[in-house]
């Protein structure tokens, strides 16, 4: 199943207030394992700032100012996360954002019956514990240190890992081979599939086995 990670900076909290959105990140996960497909844009808000979005993401007016519009990449956009199911954390959130400049620039709003709010899977599991994105990072030890500020892309990195935590499997390794070249086999077991290392044992290793059971059947025959 294709799924993709979806994270939004915005010029504030509330649609009702007029905020727009600063920036989209999406990452495309097939089966659980990051693709290379990726959708990345910053936006102009067509409005100043708030301060308190700035102490969050950093971006400025002036920085702003620059980008291209939504309604420049509102097809590409939607033709990204076509057919495929969205995970957002807080998502009521993005979908309020995302649908309102879907909205201003005539376009078809977001299915919110499409979507998994990792927020509410977090506080399913663990309830009464925090569930904020550092949070899960720390609980799932995913290094966040390269999240000085809440980057749209950093955080869709860092979510494509805490999802796949939540749901209680283990971050897939995409490289085929390690860093001394040892062999990587496919667990075809499973539906979803993960890299694992083939750790040959040495000559004195199988020796070393093979008189410990020699040693082990013999104590256990003769008693």
């Amino acid at each position: 199943m294709r799924e993709v990670i979806l994270d939004t900076e915005t010029t504030g909290l509330s649609v009702s207030d007029g905020h727009r959105i600063v920036e989209i990140a999406c990452i495309e996960l097939d089966d659980l394992i990051p693709t290379q497909n990726r959708f990345h844009c910053y936006l102009n808000p067509e409005r100043k700032v708030s301060e308190k979005a700035l102490e969050v993401h950093g971006y400025t007016d002036e920085f702003l100012s620059t980008q291209k519009k939504f309604l420049e990449v509102a097809d590409e956009f939607l033709n990204f996360i076509k057919n495929k199911r969205l995970v957002i954390h807080n998502a009521a959130f993005d979908l309020s954002h995302l649908n309102n400049e879907l909205t201003l620039v005539g376009k078809k709003k977001l299915n919110k019956e499409n979507v998994l709010d990792t927020l509410t899977l977090a506080r399913d599991k663990f309830p009464g514990s925090p569930t904020s994105l550092d949070a899960l990072c720390k609980r799932y030890r995913v290094d966040n240190t390269k999240r000085s500020k809440h980057t749209a892309l950093i955080d869709c990195d860092l979510l494509a890992k805490v999802y796949i935590n939540l749901l209680g499997q283990k971050e897939p390794t995409l490289n085929f081979k390690n860093e001394d070249n040892e062999k990587i086999i496919i667990n075809s077991n499973k539906k979803n599939q993960y890299y694992k290392k083939v750790i040959k044992p040495t000559e004195e290793e199988l020796k070393l086995h093979k008189d410990y059971l020699k040693n082990n059947l013999k104590k256990n025959f003769f008693n």
